[in-house]
């Protein structure tokens, strides 16, 4: 629910800030004023595109900010919503409320906040998905479009699981039909490529490369082209640490281990703290030394007696970059490429083996997904007479008593240039779109006795707006707890029309948070909060919330221009009276 909005420097608009509550809210003005940047805030809120021309004059930027609840909303919507938050690094308010922001620059590009967080415009669109549905004259206009037309279908029939089945199954079809088709089409280019890889697969196995073997060679080498030069060190090193009796001679000192000892015993033959303790720190050096002696025993163990595998090695060394000289930087790259040319060549499989079997897999998916598809269709089938029925009650109520309107679902036939046709068991071939395989048309006439035309063909724009209005009343159990806004729903309607739109608002605002921009009196009586849109000093407008007197005041002006009138006023209070009343009774 949305629980305020501020706005700053949009259009007519310099500073506002207005509140809203459960159910219906409807904003009043004269012409001018700014009524529907509110509703043009709220599309921007929406992520809808930023225009900088809607940027007050004299201002560097136009800021919308928006607080909502969520508390209203079922389980599922919440739960869509806080992955929403988490995936952006957004965080609710401390009072559990998200704010969200969209500031328009004059010069630059316009920036999106949620919950604290810079975001990309498109995630509030995600944000507010389940938040606002906007009903402006363009978004009346949408209702036109035959993928409007199906959503609305698909809302009202309830076919989620049948619709995921369907979506499911044909998106793996579409998969592996570009698969038989790619391997169809360019199967000698395939076979070439496929060629090409077992030839060095098999260079490669020839060689047979271990893992990091190139730089073990680096090192065996160097170690052997500087073998005396290695031993002579180590030897002496060794004879230095730890040398034998035999080694001490000639002049030769003593070695380190034999040195360290006695100057340990000197020091343990004493009572001396200080000295003692000196005594282990050489106990320590003397075990690293040790240590350190036999692990060069060990390196010239462990050296060949001569450079004879020197060439040996040299060889292995050539035979590798043969390899990484083609295919990676080192052997372990070449290894990491083979492994991923295995599994390239497994996929290159163009023989007629392979072909038949994919064949056969794209027929079985081909016959679910007409299955889906034809699921799906009788579904849709069998609710699109009860849409129909429902909706020309609603438009009966709407004072259009002799209009009529259908809803036609039927095959979407496959075009000659159709990419991937769909064959269905009774032989035709269907157009297999991503949403199903049904055309959905909506049809109308004001008329009972003429002939029912598409919709984009038969409404003028008040009778698009009630259409509108029936269909969002009768789909209004699938989507309970959302704010619906309405901008000019009654453009075009007077007298026993508006009075029953607005019964019709006030019985969506049961279940739906409802914000209604009109210049009707006739709606504006059955609000349960009315804010007024006023043009201030320098022509700025602000947003007002009314009392009852001032209600009174502002229905008399709507009624006639007679605020003032005593004569308007009586009127106006009947009317509000009427329609509360009737909003109780109802």
């Amino acid at each position: 629910m949305l629980a305020e909005i501020r706005i700053e420097s949009l259009g007519a608009i310099s500073a506002a800030t207005a509140e809203f509550d459960k159910g219906l809210t409807v904003l009043t003005g004269e012409t001018g004023t700014g009524k529907t940047m509110v509703v043009t805030g709220l599309h921007l809120l929406g992520g809808a595109r930023a225009d900088a021309t809607r940027v007050r004059s004299g201002a560097g930027r136009a800021v919308v900010e928006g607080r909502f609840t969520t508390e209203e909303l079922d389980p599922a919507t919440t739960a869509q919503i806080d992955e929403i938050l988490d995936s952006s690094g957004a965080e609710r308010d401390d009072d559990g409320t998200i704010i969200a922001l969209r500031s328009v620059s004059r010069d630059g590009p316009s920036r999106a906040y949620l919950g604290g967080r810079s975001v990309p415009a498109r995630s509030l669109t995600t944000f507010t998905t389940g938040l606002l549905t906007l009903h402006g004259q363009n978004d009346q206009l949408r209702l036109m479009r035959p993928d409007e037309q199906r959503a609305a279908l698909d809302r009202f029939a309830g076919v989620e699981a049948e619709l995921e089945r369907y979506t499911k199954v044909h998106d793996e079809w579409l998969v592996a039909r570009r698969d038989l088709v790619d391997r169809t089409n360019r199967a000698r280019e395939l076979a070439q490529e496929a060629d090409r890889l077992k030839f060095a697969l098999a260079e490669i196995d020839g060689v047979d490369p271990a893992p990091g073997e190139d730089e073990t060679l680096v090192a065996d080498i160097r170690r052997l082209c500087e073998l005396d030069a290695l031993r002579e060190a180590a030897a002496g090193a060794r004879a230095a640490l730890s040398a034998s009796v035999d080694e001490v001679c000639d002049g030769q000192p003593h070695a380190a281990t034999d040195t360290i000892g006695r100057a340990i015993a000197l020091l343990e033959s004493t009572d001396d703290a200080a000295l003692i303790a000196l005594a282990r720190q050489l106990s320590e050096v003397s075990t690293v030394v040790g240590d350190a002696a036999r692990e060069l025993g060990d390196f010239l163990g462990e050296l060949p007696g001569d450079a004879s595998s020197l060439e040996t090695k040299l060889a292995r060394q050539a035979e590798l970059r043969s390899l990484t000289r083609k295919y990676a930087a080192d052997v372990d790259g070449v290894l990491r490429w083979a492994a991923q040319s295995r599994e390239r060549l497994a996929q290159l499989d163009v023989s007629e083996e392979a072909l038949s079997g994919l064949a056969r897999r794209v027929d079985a998916l081909g016959q679910q997904v007409a299955a889906a598809g034809l699921e799906l269709s009788k579904a849709r089938t069998k609710s699109a007479k009860g849409l129909a029925k429902a909706v020309t009650a609603e438009l009966a109520g709407l004072a259009m008593a002799d209009a009529d309107f259908t809803v036609g679902v039927s095959l979407m036939g496959a075009r000659e240039d159709d990419s991937a046709p769909l064959r269905l068991p009774a032989g035709q071939a269907v157009h297999a779109g991503s949403e199903g395989i049904d055309l959905v048309e909506f049809g109308f006439t004001a008329h009972r006795g003429t002939d029912v035309l598409p919709l984009n063909k038969s409404a003028s724009g008040g009778e698009l707006s009630r259409l509108m209005l029936a269909l969002e009343v009768v789909l209004a159990a699938s989507a309970e707890g959302t704010t619906m806004v309405f901008d000019e729903v009654d453009a075009g309607v007077g007298g026993r029309a508006a009075v029953q739109i607005g019964r019709r608002l006030a019985r969506l605002a049961r279940t739906h948070q409802v914000i209604v921009v009109t210049h009707l009196p006739q709606v504006a009586a059955y609000a349960d909060i009315h804010l007024v849109v006023e043009s201030g000093r320098n022509g700025a407008s602000d947003v007002r919330r009314l009392d009852t007197d001032q209600r009174v005041a502002e229905l008399a002006r709507m009624l006639a221009g007679l605020g003032e009138s005593d004569t308007g006023r009586a009127h106006a209070r009947e009317l509000l009276a009427a329609a509360q009343d009737d909003r109780a009774a109802t």
